[in-house]
């Protein structure tokens, strides 16, 4: 299937990192309004340089777009593809608002179209392995999630506007700034939470801005603090945290009346996935005195909050990690997303990254970063039909 990318700027490199791992998805442009970041991409992937967007959507070759243009472009990218019938997967949001997001659903779906979104690492095999402990009762009937998009306080002392990709693109720093962390990072554990419990009923949510000067001049500072309590069908509550502020933690804590499931990095798509059972205090009690000394040694090395790591185990990968990831330090698999998509279309299936699913993580999204919209607790309006797990993780 053919796609083209429109956005050639920090993170096109990543998608286009990780294509080979899907020789059906064939990349055979791309444009950017940027002439330089055009240039450096289509030279470093041997690819045909549009000359103006218009070029593009009008290509009949192209059957799939990747719209990974700044957030803000997000909408009228996609809706301007949507109209040229051309099926989309666009970086993550989806929009801006709820109101936004819902109206590209609503133009995908009145000309037959696929639309989808990332962050796609719900379909790696550590996000399925978790969720297959969950639906196997391993810790029996969750009650609590802790969900943390801590990125560390990056700015202004690291200098992240300097950070640049393997085509000398440098990170957008005053966009990410302007647009804010939540936006930006928080769908990473929303769609997690989405497949693993559905729907969100509900959101309380606060949000402030505690570094209001990150280095660099910006037009607006969004709230680079959020915390918000989800709540899902059967007492579900996750409280969800996103920052660039306190210390990097992109861990996921899922708590059961029988165990704990602990995940220390969802950008980690092959990550090890470690439960601690309930059961194992019975036993426990009795040597207790002799691996004092081990818990204290592995708990000032080993992150795992609160708990005692001489008794926990990792829990079976459901699958041997396949496949490219863009590099040791970011081991992610971009593309899992749009072959998901293409999957899909193929198959005349719905889509796991359906675009029903997309607008609900731009609406949980919007009342964490801006509670104020919604009277800082609200009543989620949009659903999804649910996920289905991966066939080699059912």
């Amino acid at each position: 299937m053919n796609i083209a990318f429109v956005g050639c700027g920090y993170v096109a490199a990543f998608y286009a990192a990780t294509l080979g791992n899907y020789p059906h998805l064939n990349l055979i442009g791309a444009y950017d309004r940027n002439q330089n970041n055009l240039d450096k991409f289509a030279r470093r992937w041997r690819i045909r340089a549009y000359g103006s967007f218009d070029e593009l959507t009008a290509d009949p070759g192209v059957e799939i777009v990747l719209n990974l243009t700044n957030p803000r472009d997000h909408f009228d990218i996609s809706k301007r593809c949507l109209e040229a019938h051309k099926h989309v997967y666009s970086e993550k949001p989806l929009g801006m608002s709820a109101k936004d997001a819902n109206l590209l659903v609503d133009i995908a779906g009145r000309n037959g179209l696929y639309l989808a979104s990332a962050p796609c690492s719900v379909l790696g095999e550590t996000a399925q392995t978790m969720w297959k402990a969950i639906r196997e009762r391993e810790i029996g009937k969750v009650r609590l999630v802790y969900a943390n998009f801590d990125d560390g306080m990056i700015a202004p002392r690291m200098s992240p506007w300097a950070w640049t990709n393997e085509c000398g693109v440098a990170w957008p720093a005053k966009d990410e700034f302007e647009v804010g962390c939540t936006y930006e990072h928080a769908g990473y554990v929303l769609t997690w939470l989405a497949a693993f419990f559905g729907p969100a009923l509900n959101v309380t949510s606060f949000a402030s801005c505690q570094i209001p000067d990150k280095g660099i001049p910006v037009s607006g500072m969004a709230p680079d603090f959020s915390v918000g309590c989800v709540e899902y069908a059967n007492g579900i509550v996750a409280r969800v945290t996103c920052g660039l502020v306190a210390p990097k933690d992109k861990s996921i804590t899922v708590v059961g009346d029988e165990g704990v499931l602990f995940v220390g990095n969802v950008r980690n798509d092959s990550g090890p996935v470690m439960i601690r059972r309930a059961n194992l205090a019975s036993w426990k009690s009795g040597i207790v005195r002799r691996t004092r000394w081990l818990n204290r040694w592995l708990e000032a090395r080993i992150p795992w909050p609160g708990l005692d790591i001489a008794f926990q185990r990792q829990y079976p990968l459901v699958r041997k990690p396949v496949g490219r990831v863009v590099g040791p330090d970011k081991p992610v698999d971009f593309m899992r997303g749009p072959a998901e998509m293409a999957d899909a279309i193929r198959d005349r299936r719905l889509c796991r990254l359906s675009p029903q699913l997309g607008a609900h993580i731009v609406e949980l999204v919007e009342c964490l970063q801006y509670p104020e919209r919604a009277g800082f607790r609200k009543a989620i309006a949009s659903t999804f039909a649910p996920m289905r797990p991966l066939p080699w993780a059912d």
